[in-house]
């Protein structure tokens, strides 16, 4: 066989080492490792991965956690910053928007007139003037609400850090690993849950500890956002004119009849 000649070597070089690069850039290929760089959990099962996932979730001392609920009571809209000893944050709905903060088990809601106005949880219903001159009262304070109340655990629960993760993270079905991607510009991989991710898609950091980044709620329940991991933020109490201290029980809102 005729040895090619040198500049036919070059260009042959020269075309292998474009293809490379291509090659490289959409399947990782050429020698290339697409763990290089990364905490390495790409390298490990689904199921291991979760794990990992839930893990460093568990071990955290506070998150942010973003994004859309749907339930049967509606869609919803939740941005809250929690820790183990309490949180912040905001919950809009069609109908209302209100803020919740919990310092240790001390539990303050603060929503708008139109939220108070409707204290029997009847939209259709037009409010008293009593109702009224209550929710004038109430409006955008922090009351604070008494423990006794049926409405506490349930408000509770949008600030408690352990009980809200294990809630909304669940995935339904096997487990398989999916694409690499991005969350925020960090890279992550897929775990998905069921066939085509029904059962939920949790997307997990590749960089640094395995936290969870993003998680697609099973049966379209909604997308949730985790970020802010381990990020210490101020929770204090609301000054005396900011606050009202309605009594033993709450008026029943139309957010807790839902």
């Amino acid at each position: 066989m005729t040895p090619l000649p040198p500049a036919g070597r070059a260009r042959r070089a020269g075309l292998s080492a474009v293809l490379c690069a291509g090659l490289t850039i959409a399947l990782g290929a050429c020698g290339e490792d697409p763990d290089a760089g990364t905490n390495g959990i790409g390298k490990l099962s689904a199921e291991e991965i979760e794990t990992k996932a839930r893990t460093a979730a568990d071990a955290a001392a506070s998150v942010r956690l973003s994004g859309t609920l749907v339930s049967k009571g509606g869609t919803y809209k939740l941005n809250m910053r929690l820790k183990h000893d309490g949180g912040t944050g905001s919950l809009t709905s069609k109908e209302n928007a209100f803020e919740l903060l919990r310092i240790g088990d001390t539990l303050f809601l603060k929503a708008d007139a139109g939220f108070w106005s409707h204290a029997d949880g009847d939209e259709e219903k037009e409010p008293s003037e009593s109702d009224l001159e209550a929710a004038k009262k109430l409006a955008d304070k922090y009351v604070k609400v008494p423990k006794g109340d049926p409405s506490y655990k349930q408000f509770r629960g949008f600030t408690d850090m352990d009980v809200l993760l294990d809630g909304l993270l669940g995935m339904e079905g096997k487990l398989s690993k999916g694409d690499r991607t991005r969350v925020g510009g960090v890279r992550t991989i897929k775990v998905t849950a069921g066939e085509g991710g029904r059962g939920g898609v949790l997307d997990v950091s590749l960089e640094g500890k395995p936290y969870p980044l993003q998680f697609t709620r099973a049966g379209g329940a909604g997308v949730l956002t985790l970020g802010d991991w381990d990020k210490d933020f101020p929770l204090a109490e609301p000054s005396k004119d900011e606050m009202v201290d309605y009594g033993k029980q709450l008026p029943k809102s139309s957010e807790q009849s839902s």
